[in-house]
């Protein structure tokens, strides 16, 4: 049975006080940050260039046939089908991890994805974009797999510390890759005097965006192969995991190999706490409210990030902001500079001062005045343009953002903790993000078709927001689950 570990108790915040916090080993550290911005630059850098992909004015695709209001339904498609990829393979490539170690599965994620960019750049039909964005999800376990690498690397004095920086990595791309979309996409026909004479990039409009993400995952990859170190160091090698399953006599030595392997993630554990346990074994409460709470707070986000860029490209008078990609751009790089820097700054002291619980709270809650600002900015740009007050609550929308953000490093700390043994530290990050990934591709979908259905008739106009508003109540509700003190075991 596990115990609660009281952080709020006297005698424990002196002990905590008095013991010192080990120091991050910058060297892994920053390899796995450098490795995991491969994924939100590339997710990030498709947002603004989906929309002008399918439009019939600007898109190359033209999928929708000249009907703008189905824009949304499509670009959320795309989106979800990512997702819907990811979840029927995520929890294989973490469990996977966990016998032949996080390295082997970082490179086979990073592969895919670099792959699977220079594809959407190349491809002029919606089923190439679609197949190519579902390579990404079903190759990718990266996920699941960083987030057990920081907690194999360091311990309950610097975990906070950690999750405080992991955020660096989404943020920067979130920052970096609306601006390469916005600023490379169509290049030939933007910037003629440079990009008209390429014949290549008058006729593959986006190969160019697309090929900065790609190359940049390629260079991870060769980083993350010689310099990345494994902390699984004593796992079944790839080849002994194949040859498993052509040589049946080799089957038993396979099974002996896997929990002697495990035994040796903790250093100061030599019992078979750190074994890899059977998935029916993670089926258990504390495991399914923490991996339940992420998938909550990502659906909160997902559908928040799926609606904000279709919002801001839909004109005025159909209920939008009427901007172009490279103005979308901007505010989504600004959006993700701030958020980087208020993790790095804020998260550690102010986790440190009122705990996991209360800080997750606080920050899911401002999901509410965060959908609010939608229909509030189209009413003030119908009254007025585009003047101050809207830029103004843009700007409040976007400092709710910044501290909804804030919760992902506070459900991390959750998931490690729910984890039964660090031997399972894999297949539980990975479990949770199953449910994480099954919400995504309904997520963007439905947000996306809501907004499309919002702006067909006036009558329909709220049908957006509240849905949005649904879903950030049920994260709240989900919350409420989480205990005020951290899982021990």
């Amino acid at each position: 049975m596990a115990h609660i570990a009281d952080e709020e108790t006297p005698l424990l915040h002196i002990q905590h006080l008095r013991r010192r916090s080990t120091p991050l080993p910058w060297r892994q550290f920053g390899i796995i940050l450098f490795l995991q911005l491969a994924e939100p630059l590339t997710s990030q850098l498709i947002s603004p260039l989906a929309p002008q992909r399918t439009t019939v004015n600007t898109g190359d695709i033209r999928v929708t046939h000249g009907d703008e209001t189905k824009v949304g339904f499509y670009v959320g498609l795309l989106h979800s089908l990512f997702f819907a990829a990811q979840a029927l393979t995520v929890l294989h490539w973490s469990r996977i991890s966990d016998r032949v170690g996080r390295k082997p599965v970082l490179l086979t994620g990073l592969f895919g994805l670099s792959l699977s960019m220079y594809c959407f750049g190349l491809s002029n039909t919606f089923v190439g974009l679609v197949l190519s964005h579902a390579l990404s999800g079903a190759l990718n376990g990266n996920i699941g797999v960083t987030k057990s690498m920081v907690a194999e690397i360091t311990d309950e004095t610097n975990l906070a510390k950690a999750y405080a920086y992991t955020p660096i990595a989404w943020s920067s791309g979130s920052t970096l890759g609306p601006l390469i979309g916005g600023f490379l996409f169509r290049p030939a026909d933007r910037f003629p005097n440079v990009f008209g004479h390429v014949k290549f990039l008058r006729e593959c409009h986006y190969s160019l965006a697309c090929a900065i993400p790609a190359t940049f995952t390629a260079i991870a990859w060769i980083v993350t192969f010689l310099f990345l170190k494994e902390t699984l160091p004593n796992t079944i090698s790839l080849r002994q995991l194949i040859e498993s399953k052509f040589y049946q006599r080799r089957s038993d030595q396979v099974a002996l190999e896997s929990p002697k392997s495990s035994t040796t993630t903790l250093a100061t554990s030599e019992n078979a706490e750190s074994r890899p346990l059977p998935l029916g074994a993670l089926l258990i409460p504390r495991v399914l409210i923490a991996a339940g709470n992420y998938a909550a707070l990502s659906t909160i986000d997902i559908t928040f990030r799926a609606v904000q860029p279709l919002f801001y490209a839909t004109p005025i008078e159909l209920g939008g902001l009427g901007l172009d990609p490279p103005l979308i751009g901007n505010i989504l790089a600004v959006y993700g500079t701030l958020s980087g820097l208020f993790q790095i700054l804020f998260f550690a002291s102010f986790h440190d001062r009122f705990g996991s619980k209360a800080l997750y709270t606080v920050s899911v809650l401002c999901g509410i005045p965060l959908v609010l600002t939608f229909p509030v900015i189209n009413t003030l740009a119908r009254v007025y343009g585009l003047n101050w007050a809207v830029w103004c609550v843009i700007g409040v929308q976007i400092a709710c953002a910044v501290l909804l953000n804030l919760d992902f490093s506070c459900i991390f700390i959750y998931i490690a903790a729910a984890s039964p043994n660090r031997g399972c530290l894999g297949a539980t990050n990975g479990l949770a993000q199953v449910l994480v990934s099954v919400m995504r591709s309904i997520g963007p979908a439905s947000a996306a078709s809501m907004f499309s259905l919002s702006i067909e008739a006036p009558a329909h106009g709220w049908f957006v927001y509240c849905y949005l508003l649904v879903v950030v109540v049920i994260g709240i509700g989900a919350s409420l689950l989480l205990p005020r003190k951290l899982w021990e075991n």
